[in-house]
């Protein structure tokens, strides 16, 4: 079947892009050869005055290359020809003889962005759903086919660069003001605009643009001298936002800067040359990997086999109306489009977290997300009381009350009364058992947990908990609404602190070793964050709460024994109230919920001294070992299905580095038995908590890896 659909619609041949049996558009070497066919066809058809480029999916114009390609790619050389081949064929669309317009409505990402550049002229709606951008440099690659040249020459050197170096996507309103877009319609009449517009273009030619940014355009963009600026300046941020972890921000760089200053030729065969180093080096490699693996989660059923129908949510209920309970209800209603029901004890607490939810609309209603009368549609959503009126409808209840094993077990008995009894019900606990929640229901097998991480709107990921008696059509009726939420969706076993606070709560129990020996506090931060980390453990604690961390670590250590004892520092700072910030002060000051620097009565509180000269590779491989032996003990008990889906979970969990793959990659990058020499050395100088987990050491010595790939 062919992915192209052509209308002649007096002398303006439509050409509707639409791949078979694929939910959006995206390029491929296959379709690359089928739109060469298509050309060569307009230009000799004598009947057709110009072209127009529109796309048969709903809510997307071309989302980008096919991923795949990138990852079956083993040579410089084979990569160099990709980016090569892709280039030749936007040649092929900017010289074509004829008007070629791009009417673009939804995602057009990447090598849909650049295929438009190529048109000679582009129209986009004003749908919130219509995002413009070059993402590649989130895969550790720079735009392949032209990008890093047609983009900088059409709306200026800097706003170029601030879109290709962030990999940002924008708004069609803003692409507009850039003269990225020529036109702005709404999507009802993109076509019958694009067709006017092409009928035009073909009778007069395309217009001229003028030239963008005023003075500081003129001097900047347009000068050598200017854009020697611009370039260093840009050098600058991007080091600084990379840690010089992530080559391809450079390289972008280097590309627009050879085109710009010595011609476009040039510039695309540095673009090409820097696209096949990149392509296949380590970094990319990596968050290639990363990309296919959660596109393939999102599909994943994993291995569920339900003996009866899947439950379908239409409505939610949730129990506690706090920072976490507000968070659910609102992305619920913003992502999944659900009527959510909030449940408080008092009412001041349900309209508190009524408002809270409604925040989150108000945020995307503020940043152009959600057009006004969808922000009202959503709001009207989202209802409260204090007493359960309302959950006799819901398909789905969620607790979010504290995290305290009585006070879980009430409000479950307390819901079962009110519920149907084919409602699934999860608790948001972080590390109690689903088990011993459940013990007391009257339908254990409907009961599972939904671990959602904090702040919800933003954190990607969800673990879903089924204990041993949870009906698997409950727990794939959970995992496909949390996917409706907008979450990265991963299934493990009910063990306390489940996968990522299971391999992050020894991490942040070493930090805290660390703080009882008088580590400075900025010192382990920063190690951290130059290893990779987007924050550094203390300052998380302080951002989880030091009463919250002390709860969480006190039943790690009952269920795991005495290799997680608690560092004591955290239960001083406590009693000192000093909980992080929500208190105002923690291990960090706080001024307007704004973190001010460390506070160095946080040392009298832990009672130690700081001392000089600690050693910042000591202190890193304390804290990433500490992680990675609990992460190789945590998968060998099976805690997750996969090593895709451990390293997922720490990636979107806890924030992982990416460039490092996840740490069961890692651990598969050092070599397992080079990790189990590592653990048994700190064994000796720090204690047995780093005794190396068996399966490190079964795996040193049958040479297995934990990925297979």
């Amino acid at each position: 079947m062919s992915a192209f659909e052509t209308a002649n619609e007096h002398g303006i041949a439509v050409a509707t892009l639409d791949v078979p049996g694929e939910p959006v558009n995206t390029l491929s070497p296959g379709l690359a050869d089928e739109l060469r066919l298509l050309l060569d066809r307009l230009a000799a058809d004598g009947d057709v005055r110009a072209v127009v480029l529109i796309s048969g999916k709903p809510d997307s114009f071309i989302a980008g290359a096919d991923i795949d390609q990138f990852a079956k790619l083993r040579t410089q050389a084979d990569a160099e020809s990709l980016s090569r081949d892709a280039q030749a064929m936007m040649d092929r669309i900017a010289g074509f003889t004829k008007p070629v317009l791009a009417a673009i409505h939804g995602a057009c990402l990447g090598g849909g962005l650049e295929l438009a550049l190529a048109c000679h002229y582009r129209i986009a709606t004003d749908s919130p759903k219509t995002q413009i951008g070059l993402p590649e440099v989130q895969l550790g690659l720079i735009p392949g086919a032209g990008g890093t040249q047609r983009l900088p020459r059409l709306i200026g050197v800097r706003a170029a660069l601030d879109m290709i170096l962030a990999g940002r996507n924008e708004r069609a309103a803003k692409a507009y003001r850039l003269g990225l877009v020529d036109e702005l319609v709404p999507p009802s009449i993109l076509r019958s605009v694009a067709v006017a517009a092409a009928d035009r273009l073909a009778s007069r030619g395309v217009p001229l643009r003028a030239s963008r940014g005023g003075v500081a355009g003129a001097l900047l963009d347009r000068t050598p001298v200017g854009r020697s600026m611009v370039y260093r300046q840009a050098r600058k941020q991007a080091l600084a936002k990379s840690g010089g972890h992530y080559p391809a921000p450079l390289a972008a760089l280097e590309a627009v800067r050879v085109g710009l200053e010595r011609g476009i030729d040039a510039g695309l065969a540095e673009e090409h040359r820097r696209f096949g180093q990149l392509a296949v080096g380590d970094v990319s490699r990596k968050l290639v990997r990363i990309f296919v693996d959660t596109t393939a989660l999102k599909k994943d059923d994993f291995g569920l086999a339900p003996a009866g129908p899947v439950p379908a949510v239409r409505r939610l209920g949730v129990v506690g109306s706090g920072f976490m309970g507000s968070g659910i209800a609102g992305t619920a209603a913003l992502n999944a489009k659900v009527e959510v029901r909030l449940k408080d004890a008092e009412l001041p607490r349900v309209g508190k977290g009524i408002r809270a939810a409604i925040a989150i609309l108000d945020d995307r209603l503020a940043r152009r997300r959600l057009a006004r009368p969808d922000h009202e549609r959503l709001v009207a959503l989202i209802s409260g009381a204090a007493d359960y009126s309302g959950f006799t409808r819901a398909d789905l209840v969620i607790e979010a009350v504290f995290e305290e094993l009585g006070v879980k077990r009430q409000v479950l008995a307390e819901v079962e009364q009110e519920v149907r009894p084919d409602a699934i019900y999860a608790t948001n606990t972080s590390t109690i058992p689903i088990a011993e929640i459940a013990a007391g229901a009257r339908e254990p097998s409907r009961v599972l947990g939904m671990h959602f991480f904090s702040p919800v709107a933003k954190m990607p990921l969800l673990e879903v908990i089924p204990h041993a008696g949870t009906a698997p059509a409950m727990t794939l009726g959970a995992v496909r609404f949390g996917r409706r939420m907008g979450k990265t969706v991963i299934v493990v076993a009910d063990r306390p602190g489940f996968w990522v606070n299971r391999i992050l709560l020894p991490y942040l129990n070493e930090a805290g070793l660390l703080l009882s020996e008088g580590v400075p506090v900025d010192v382990i931060d920063r190690t951290m964050t130059r290893f990779g980390f987007p924050v550094g453990p203390v300052a998380l604690l302080d951002e989880v709460g030091l009463d919250v961390g002390e709860k969480a670590a006190g039943v790690m250590q009952a269920a795991y024994g005495d290799r997680l004892t608690p560092s004591p520092v955290i239960a001083r700072m406590v009693a000192a109230g000093r909980l992080g910030r929500k208190s105002g002060r923690g291990f960090y000051r706080y001024s307007d919920g704004k973190k001010a620097g460390v506070d160095s009565g946080a040392y009298a509180a832990m009672g130690v001294r700081p001392r000089q000269g600690v050693s910042p590779a000591t202190v890193e491989q304390r804290l990433v070992y500490a992680m990675l032996n609990e992460a190789a003990m945590a998968a060998g008990e099976h805690v997750v299905r996969s090593a895709r889906d451990g390293d997922v979970g720490a990636l979107f969990g806890i924030g992982f580095p990416p460039f490092r793959g996840g740490p069961l990659r890692m651990i598969d990058d050092l070599g397992p038995r080079r990790v189990a020499e590592v653990l048994s050395g700190l064994a000796t100088s720090f204690g047995e908590r780093f005794t190396p987990a068996p399966v490190l050491l079964a795996m040193a010595a049958g040479g297995r890896k934990f990925h297979t790939d």
